[in-house]
């Protein structure tokens, strides 16, 4: 004889008092520790039970698309073999994209008086300029290294100039392939450059939008990528913006990935990280600090 599954009134109230967060869906302890090791899992970050709400809020949404009835359902099938794209869907919802165009602006400042200088000269006389965007989220950041690089030699597309775009999350990649923004994200961009580099079209809700000239898409190439995955990279970067990524990560994390970073540099090449991060495990020994929150490498990795 099967066991009777269904749920009385005391029972429904016992499994709302085991629920972390009050809603329509139960989402017990648990299941928030099969999520959070998901994430961790697929792209190394940390998730205290204190953002249970969060995690809440923004998966219950994919609960109703599916038709699921629970969290323990739906922590079933991204852990499953059928489960691959709704677990691609899972961390797109749970990864946080905040970005805004020329975002820390000491680090473009530091870029135009600094890093870029002599690299420009190299790039006139036949070098290569390599600048990696990780983490790139909708593509604001890299479009503002192109800009900068426009500001400083407007022809900068017809040298071997190229700026790399990372992001684990595919929906953030192609937005940043598309390179059109409301024009209230645009408003951070500096106004010189919005009327020379920037042009006036219609976003696919046909309403008024800021895209980036074809200039500025020249020198910016999207890719998908996890950055606690596999690299494919086989060249050096002269810089690498990393900011605002690894405050989501564990310590070991962290320092893995500063790690990651230094083959990949060429010697005398700069690291951009974000306000409240800092460089830890055997990278920290490695650079010398350049700026505010900009290192330098100190050698030949």
């Amino acid at each position: 004889m099967s066991p009777d599954t269904s749920t009385s009134g005391a029972g429904r109230r016992g499994l709302a008092a085991a629920s972390l967060v009050d809603g329509e869906f139960v989402f017990t302890a648990q299941d928030f520790a099969r999520i959070a090791s998901m994430l961790h899992a697929d792209a190394g970050i940390a998730l205290p039970e204190a953002k249970a709400t969060l995690v809440y809020s923004r998966l219950a949404k994919r609960l109703r698309a599916l038709g699921l009835e629970s969290f323990r359902a739906y922590c079933a099938l991204v852990a499953g073999e059928d489960g691959l794209d709704e677990r691609q869907n899972m961390l797109a919802a749970l990864t946080t994209n905040v970005t805004r165009f020329f975002r820390e602006p000491h680090h473009f400042e530091h870029m135009k008086t600094k890093l870029l200088p002599p690299l420009l000269e190299e790039a006139k006389r036949g070098g290569k300029v390599r600048i990696w965007s990780a983490a790139c989220s909708n593509g604001q950041e890299p479009y503002s290294i192109a800009l900068t690089l426009l500001s400083m030699m407007p022809d900068a597309d017809r040298y071997d100039i190229k700026v790399l775009a990372t992001d684990i999350d595919p929906n953030m990649v192609a937005e940043g392939r598309e390179g059109v923004y409301d024009r209230t994200v645009a408003e951070s961009i500096p106004a010189d450059l919005r009327q020379r580099w920037c042009e006036r079209v219609v976003d696919h809700r046909g309403e008024p939008a800021v895209g980036m000239s074809e200039e500025a898409r020249a020198l910016v190439t999207f890719r998908e990528l996890n950055l606690i995955g596999n690299w494919p990279m086989k060249g050096r970067f002269q810089a690498i913006f990393c900011r605002n990524v690894v405050i989501y990560f564990d310590e070991p994390t962290q320092s893995r990935l500063w790690g990651r970073f230094l083959p990949l540099l060429s010697p005398g090449g700069r690291l951009y990280i974000g306000h409240s991060e800092r460089l830890c495990g055997d990278a920290a020994s490695r650079f010398d600090t350049d700026g505010i929150t900009t290192y330098r490498l100190r050698d030949a990795a």
